[in-house]
């Protein structure tokens, strides 16, 4: 009875000191010298030092910072490690402890507080108070978890902690790897594995049958659309699968927040493929149906340009919005963006004055596509320079010459100065033919030459509207001839042209004499007259009027 009675006065005693606030000798003497570097002087200093120990995967350490008086002092080193990490698991899972809001004081909130609450964790229909409790030891106020808290700790783990503690072997519990244990590199490994597998398998299913439903139907849009989702779909569902094995995995905060942002990117990632995909598509599409419609020649380019414009200017938004929520998930980001609308008046006037000429040029760009004044695959005439308008931006044009050259051109030079487009408004063209004849040429007979011409060697390149021979200009020496010849399109003119002046000229050799030629006259010298002959002719002059 008096060893009974000892232990209870014992007992009774140290409960006084824990919940009075007196001081204590000692705290978990079973585990220990405490290490010099540890710091439970304020309930922040604790939950950190607790958290980042844990996570390192030294648990032995973080057994410091809970109360284990309960327990056998012989018991405190083993059960304290694997109370530790335990409590880890289901902090990780359940609980997100911000440290920053923390007291930083020994006192806590307050001179009279012992106890600072983490949160609480439902556990059977009730809830378990998460706390630190500030206790005095050898006068110095000490912060660690609360006996009541560490006592739920297997309770709460049987609740939230991981499912394969009884069928995988001991090895892959009992050590950590850059802070993870074995058996959560093993789920990982697995996790991805079965994702991609998992991932390429619904899109294959999925596909198949979007690819049937589409056959009903008699346009092939549908079918080009659902091929295009092929990639693009594929990331979503990895994202998802991979997303959900990771929170049975039991992760620390910072992997599992890099696991978040991996599936949030490749989500935005894969909407932003498709969009680019679904563009490229429907621009493809309608071309087709407009060519296969025999449309306008005309009207064929200018919907391909303003496809083609319409299209960059879409990609062109995809990229940015795309960028904007991909980098919009770090906090560093951020609040340089809050910064940034915080200053809007002087950063937007230096961007506004710094990328002007950016501006001006994607304003070009849709402009252009409006009003197109020139399409792609027009014959136009820029700088000197013939070609055919092969590729429209919004900052350039790319003109193919006839030589094969690509010439670039700012796509304000069709705004700002006059060039000549000759396919504008109708392909149909019409074109010279310059001769020098001689004034004894027949004219007649070089229009009958020019319909012949015409009706049998030129059939395939004439068009059949416009053929006339003139007399353009009178010189000194030679006449000057122009034959005006039309065709379908300005390929077909320069073809045309070369020939008819080809074929004359072959004509006019026939004739030599209606070639130019230089004429000379020789005539006899007049003697010069004598005086009398001048003074009869003074004479014979009438008088001036007075």
């Amino acid at each position: 009875m008096k060893r009974h009675a000892s232990r209870v006065l014992v007992a009774l005693l140290l409960l006084g000191c824990v919940l009075g606030g007196l001081p204590v000798l000692a705290l978990n003497n079973g585990l220990g010298q405490v290490p010099q570097d540890l710091d439970r002087a304020s309930p922040r200093a604790t939950a950190q030092g607790f958290l980042d120990a844990v996570h390192r995967g030294d648990y032995p350490r973080a057994a410091y910072y809970l109360y284990l008086d309960h327990l056998p002092a012989a018991e405190q080193p083993a059960q304290g490690a694997q109370l530790a990490r335990k409590l880890k698991f289901v902090l990780d899972r359940e609980l997100s402890v911000d440290t920053s809001v923390l007291p930083k004081t020994p006192e806590g909130e307050s001179p009279n507080s012992r106890f600072v609450s983490l949160g609480a964790i439902p556990l059977k229909g009730e809830s378990v108070p998460i706390r630190l409790q500030r206790i005095a030891v050898e006068g110095t106020p000490t912060w660690v978890v609360s006996e009541p808290t560490v006592k739920m700790v297997d309770p709460l783990f049987e609740e939230y902690g991981p499912l394969l503690t009884e069928t995988l072997p001991a090895f892959f519990f009992e050590r950590t790897v850059l802070g993870l244990e074995p058996w959560q590199w093993l789920g990982l490994v697995v996790t991805l594995l079965s994702a991609w597998i998992l991932s390429y398998l619904l899109e294959k299913l999925l596909l198949a049958a979007g690819l049937r439903v589409a056959r009903w139907t008699r346009i092939a849009w549908d079918d080009q659309i659902i091929g295009a989702g092929r990639g693009p779909l594929r990331l979503p569902f990895f994202a998802l699968l991979l997303a959900l094995g990771t929170s049975f995995l039991l992760l620390p905060p910072k992997l599992k927040l890099l696991s978040d942002r991996v599936s949030y990117s490749l989500t935005i990632v894969a909407v932003a493929w498709f969009i680019l995909r679904f563009l490229r598509v429907s621009e493809a599409y309608v071309q087709s149906r407009v060519a296969s419609e025999s449309s306008p020649h005309r009207r064929a380019r200018s919907l391909r340009t303003q496809l083609a414009v319409l299209r960059a200017v879409f990609e062109v938004a995809t990229y940015v919005i795309a960028a904007a929520l991909l980098l919009m998930q770090f906090e560093v980001v951020r609040n340089v963006g809050v910064s940034l609308l915080a200053s809007a008046g002087i950063a937007g006037l230096a961007i506004g004055l710094a990328a002007q000429k950016s501006l001006s040029s994607l304003l070009a760009g849709i402009q252009l596509s409006i009003t197109q004044p020139v399409s792609i695959g027009d014959n136009v005439l820029v700088e000197g320079e013939f070609g055919t308008v092969e590729e429209i931006t919004l900052t350039y044009v790319v003109l193919r010459i006839w030589d094969q050259r690509r010439m670039v051109i700012p796509i304000n030079q069709f705004l700002d100065k006059p060039f000549q487009n000759w396919s504008k408004g109708s392909p149909e063209i019409m074109g010279t033919v310059i001769l020098q004849v001689d004034y004894m040429a027949d004219i007649d007979a070089l229009r009958a030459e020019l319909d012949r011409i015409l009706a049998n060697e030129a059939k395939d390149l004439w068009d059949g509207r416009v053929k006339t021979l003139v007399v353009f200009d009178v010189m000194d020496k030679t006449l000057t001839v122009r034959a005006l010849v039309s065709a379908a399109n300005s390929s077909k003119l320069g073809d045309l042209r070369f020939l008819v002046r080809e074929r004359l000229v072959v004509f006019l050799r026939s004739k030599p004499h209606w070639l130019p030629m230089v004429r000379s006259e020789s005539r006899p010298a007049q003697p010069p007259p004598s005086r009398d002959d001048q003074e009869d002719a003074i004479q014979g002059a009438p008088e001036p009027r007075s």
